[in-house]
């Protein structure tokens, strides 16, 4: 009994020194998570969208009495599944997921399920149904076709334009262009010229942006898959002396917001990444006490064109009154 108390000993202090090693110690307590826990897993933070989701997740947990757990996984489903193993170790009451990867996520959300462990998805859905109990993400296709219209308009229905597409392993990138697409496509006199993914990252976007500018240097505008690559192709456009190219991004990042209030781009789609999250806290809370949400587990939120006229209530992805 010595030998197997000892050995239960050294799984918690393994289990202990994993936490620590990966920062998931409570917010408040500083002890490694207990029951009243929700994880809340999204991509890095270095993304003000991602960054948002976090801490509006983990504020909704704080108000609702959880201790929380804030990890990011970085687009990379290994290191996801690992980070899965650690919470379910930690027995958390719910996992808050942002996931990296429609396809590859859904081993993960399943191990959870299977260890009495409900999961609620923001922002990406994955591709699978009965698995997570809630999968709340923005109506991306209604928000492509607000800034499509947006864009053609600023464009004047005519002339040559470019691309920026988001990482293709995220279906909201296929969606965002088909909703491009299906807008502008019935402009004859729009063309564009050419469509690169730059993977919602800036530092790709500028170069991206670059090579595009030197193949097409009559490129009139610019359409990005997010915010992010968006503020890359500005930066890219400015360096190369374009200032008057048309650039309209998808997420109502504050940095956008700023841009267009300095009249650098032009607009955005603002998905609420903040009330998104708390959203789905409020669901796992319901969850957690009543064993049910008693809604559809797949809910969409629509999006709000931002330009000049709305940008400056603009704070975080929300828009005020």
């Amino acid at each position: 009994m010595i030998f197997k108390g000892g050995y239960i000993m050294h799984i918690k202090r393994r289990l202990l020194i994993t936490a620590m090693a990966l920062g998931v110690f409570s917010a408040t307590t500083g002890m490694a998570a207990s029951a009243a826990t929700i994880a809340i897993i999204t991509p890095s933070h270095d993304n003000p969208f991602f960054k948002a989701e976090a801490d509006g997740a983990e504020a909704k947990a704080k108000e609702l009495g959880y201790d929380t757990m804030v990890l990011v996984h970085d687009d990379d489903a290994n290191k996801q599944s690992e980070l899965f193993d650690t919470v379910i170790a930690a027995g958390v009451a719910a996992i808050i997921l942002d996931n990296a990867g429609a396809d590859a996520s859904v081993a993960a959300v399943q191990k959870a399920k299977d260890a009495g462990i409900p999961s609620f998805l923001i922002d990406r859905e994955i591709t699978a149904t009965g698995v997570a109990v809630s999968q709340i993400v923005s109506n991306n296709y209604q928000g492509a076709q607000l800034g499509a219209e947006e864009f053609v308009k600023l464009m004047g229905e005519e002339g040559e334009y470019a691309e920026l597409v988001g990482k293709e392993s995220d279906t909201n990138a296929g969606i965002r262009s088909q909703g491009y697409h299906d807008v502008v496509d019935q402009y004859p006199d729009l063309k564009m010229v050419a469509r690169q993914t730059a993977n919602w990252s800036q530092t790709e976007a500028y170069t991206v942006m670059e090579s595009m500018l030197q193949a097409n240097p009559n490129i009139k505008g610019v359409i990005s898959g997010n915010d992010t690559m968006a503020m890359g192709a500005r930066a890219a456009l400015e360096a190369a002396g374009k200032n008057d190219v048309i650039v309209v991004g998808f997420d109502g990042s504050n940095d956008v917001r700023d841009s267009i209030l300095a009249g650098g781009i032009k607009a955005t789609v603002l998905q609420p990444a903040y009330q998104q999250a708390q959203l789905a806290v409020e669901q796992a809370d319901t969850y957690i006490k009543t064993g049910s949400t008693g809604l559809d587990e797949k809910q969409l939120m629509d999006c709000v064109l931002i330009n000049g006229d709305n940008a400056a209530k603009l704070e975080t992805f929300a828009l005020s009154e």
